[in-house]
């Protein structure tokens, strides 16, 4: 394989998962005779009096708007997480929300276990962005301004703004009960298993 930081660049093997990111046209895995003969009407748009564009199209060939080989590669200051799809991170990638504690090793576990066609990695990163929420609130404790789960929920404004007008008529009318349990269950396990742990913790005192 080429290396996409090394020289070389124009000589990408097509099959080079680093091909992806130059300005090549990757090659289809079949020929348009294939093609044809497999699905029915594919390539009808080949024939340019065939397309609606035709005449005020212009084919240019060298006009494909990429004038670069391979990128320039973005610097991985930190491991980022990337789908077992891809052989490395694309050139350019996000940075704003860096993996961190527990949520961040779910999401780790998510992207190296399973491809992002399985249903267990969305899951996993549900399960994470859940994680990540409590890992917040439990944070906020120990911060000059905690999470207030009564007025930050808006829990107080609903009862003084019309509760049941403005919710009359609404297609998730069957969800409505579920927000009482949505917004405080959290809240109340928490509370249950701080209280049995600060209780644990007094009777090994004693």
């Amino acid at each position: 394989m080429t290396d996409p930081e090394g020289p070389g660049l124009r000589d990408l093997d097509p099959e080079d998962p680093a091909y992806t990111y130059t300005a090549a046209r990757p090659p289809l895995p079949e020929t348009p005779e294939q093609l044809r003969a497999r699905i029915p009407g594919w390539g009808v748009d080949l024939d340019p009096a065939n397309r609606p564009s035709f005449p005020r199209e212009r084919f240019d060939p060298d006009l494909n708007g990429a004038h670069w080989e391979f990128p320039e590669r973005q610097p991985e200051r930190f491991p980022r997480e990337r789908s077992i799809e891809h052989a490395f991170l694309t050139p350019v990638f996000g940075t704003a929300a860096p993996l961190k504690g527990v949520s961040g090793a779910v999401r780790r576990h998510a992207y190296r276990r399973y491809g992002e066609g399985r249903t267990v990695h969305w899951l996993l990163l549900v399960a994470a962005d859940r994680v990540d929420s409590l890992e917040e609130t439990l944070k906020s404790f120990a911060s000059r301004h905690p999470d207030d789960p009564v007025t930050e929920t808006g829990v107080l404004a609903e009862p003084a703004h019309h509760p049941l007008r403005s919710r009359r008529g609404r297609a998730d009318v069957h969800h409505q009960p579920l927000d009482p349990v949505l917004v405080a269950a959290p809240w109340v396990v928490g509370g249950v298993l701080g209280y049995r742990v600060v209780r644990a913790l007094a009777r090994r005192v004693r």
